[in-house]
């Protein structure tokens, strides 16, 4: 060993020791710099789940139903009964205007309202008019045939009888004879004036013979709502079910025709209208999910939860851009959704569960085709991918090598970097 050892030179062992050294060094520095740069990638574990393709929009929450209501004469309000946040009843009185204050046209109102419904309750209950057309038409009847009789008598030879005194004795002669012309025509308008009449009975007791006619109902059901109409002008009404949201009278006032009263809504029903762009709209359909968000509701942090239930079937332009408005309903309102308020909504279009999802950061373009990094052995590996449906954060996994647990790499290298595109 000595010898081998002494066949090399001093200075030969010294260019081998720089050598080595050197190596050393390299290897050190390419490991340390490989380690640094594994450590420098963030990294997410490829995971299952579902994805949600949504729809988003903007738009302000209005309730189903809502109506301003206004005083339809004048006067001064003599009692309130309903003030902001209470719930009425459809046909409730929520003020009314003193009686005194009111013009005569209203005033008179009531006497004509309770001639008007006597005269339906006549027409609805009583009888009399039954028994009078029936009375009519057996009258009718016997004069048509007694007309008929005598018309069809004068067809042939007739039997004349009158009386004539005989020294100032009464007495009857009888001869036969035949009728004249005008006699005919005489008794052809009397039986046809009959034939009318009968006709007309007939159908006026086929109208009231199981009751009052309808049309005579019909009318006196007009002239009650008619004056109740006008009484009606006295007060202010709930038009629907719901809650006063505005309420401006106060016992006293003086109002005008016009002036403004309640605002009533139907509050148990919420509507969200948004604008949705010719793009998506052929995929938004009745019935879809959706959620929504208010910037105006604190505090809390799972969003609200409503449907489609109407799409517009007909675009409006605006500035060159076509949108369709679709109408979405709150399943979960409470009370602090108010109508007016700002919603944020998405619908979900599409939905796509048990998938591995791909995060959109991790997503890079390579050549005109999508890849994602995968970090193995403290190294990134490009994986081309196909994607499907995306909520915006993550897509579905459509082909590609990845498994779910492997690690993406959410800011892989840049193009032309050490370790490749």
């Amino acid at each position: 060993m000595k010898q081998f050892f002494s066949k090399f030179s001093r200075k030969t062992w010294i260019i081998l020791g720089v050598v080595v050294v050197v190596l050393l060094v390299a290897v050190f520095l390419f490991t340390r710099n490989g380690s640094q740069q594994a450590s420098a990638f963030q990294t997410e574990a490829a995971e299952r789940g579902s994805i949600q393709a949504t729809v988003g929009a903007t738009g302000s929450v209005r309730a189903k139903q809502s109506a301003v209501l206004v005083w339809e004469t004048a006067g001064i309000v003599e009692k309130v009964n309903a003030g902001v946040g209470e719930k009425v009843s459809k046909d409730e009185s929520l003020a009314s205007l003193a009686k005194s204050s009111l013009n005569q046209s209203v005033i008179l109102a009531e006497a004509d309202l309770a001639s008007a419904q006597k005269a339906l309750d006549d027409l609805l209950n009583s009888d009399t008019a039954r028994a009078q057309a029936l009375r009519t038409l057996d009258a009718a009847e016997e004069d048509y045939k007694e007309a008929y009789d005598y018309r069809l008598g004068l067809n042939g030879k007739i039997t004349i009888t009158d009386t004539y005194l005989d020294g100032g004795i009464p007495k009857v002669r009888t001869y036969k004879g035949y009728a004249d012309a005008e006699s005919i025509a005489d008794a052809d308008e009397k039986l046809a004036l009959a034939e009318a009449k009968l006709d007309d009975a007939r159908r006026n007791y086929e109208r009231v013979k199981n009751g009052a006619d309808p049309a005579d109902v019909s009318a006196a059901e007009a002239r009650v709502a008619a004056a109740q109409s006008t009484l009606d002008m006295a007060r202010i009404i709930a038009p629907f079910d719901g809650t006063v949201t505005q309420a401006n009278p106060s016992a006293g006032d003086q109002v005008s025709t016009g002036t403004a009263a309640f605002r009533v809504d139907d509050l148990s029903h919420l509507l969200v209208d948004v604008q949705v762009s010719e793009v998506d709209i052929n995929s938004v359909f009745l019935d879809q999910d959706s959620t929504l968000t208010f910037d105006a509701v604190l505090g809390r942090t799972d969003p609200y939860h409503g449907k489609v239930v109407k799409v517009s079937q007909a675009g409006d332009t605006v500035s060159g851009v076509v949108s369709f408005t679709v109408t979405v309903e709150l399943t979960d309102p409470d009370e602090y959704v108010k109508p007016g308020m700002t919603a944020a909504v998405n619908i979900v279009v599409e939905e796509v569960k048990d998938v591995v999802l791909i995060p959109n950061r991790a997503v890079r373009l390579v050549n005109s085709e999508r890849v994602v990094y995968l970090l193995v052995d403290g190294m990134p590996k490009d994986v081309p991918i196909k994607l499907g449906s995306t909520d915006g954060i993550d897509s579905a996994l459509v082909e590609g090598d990845i498994k779910e647990g492997d690690q993406i790499i959410l800011n892989p290298p840049a193009m032309g970097g050490p370790f490749g595109g």
